[in-house]
């Protein structure tokens, strides 16, 4: 896991227009996964576009230092087919 907000930044913008799953904790045991698009990236904020079938709003947006505490997980649908198929082999 990269271990500076700049290295999360650079890493995220590699993946612009990329989907991704967002596993974000809700509350003491509550867990909210949300599914959508990586579309834009700021100084301090990324803003990922959500699905319209599996929610109810449209946007939604973390910061880099979400990423840096582990408050939120991230998983680009292209890494989630490479561990597939690595575990196929």
């Amino acid at each position: 896991m990269p271990t500076s907000l700049k290295t999360i930044k650079s890493r995220l913008d590699a993946h612009l227009g990329e989907g991704l799953t967002v596993v974000a904790q809700a509350g003491r045991k509550k867990v909210v996964r949300r599914k959508g698009t990586l579309s834009e990236t700021f100084h301090s904020v990324f803003v990922v576009d959500l699905d319209q079938n599996e929610n109810s709003f449209e946007r939604v947006s973390y910061s880099y230092a979400d990423l840096l505490t582990k408050s939120i997980d991230i998983t680009f649908d292209s890494e989630e087919v490479e561990e597939t198929e690595a575990e196929a082999e």
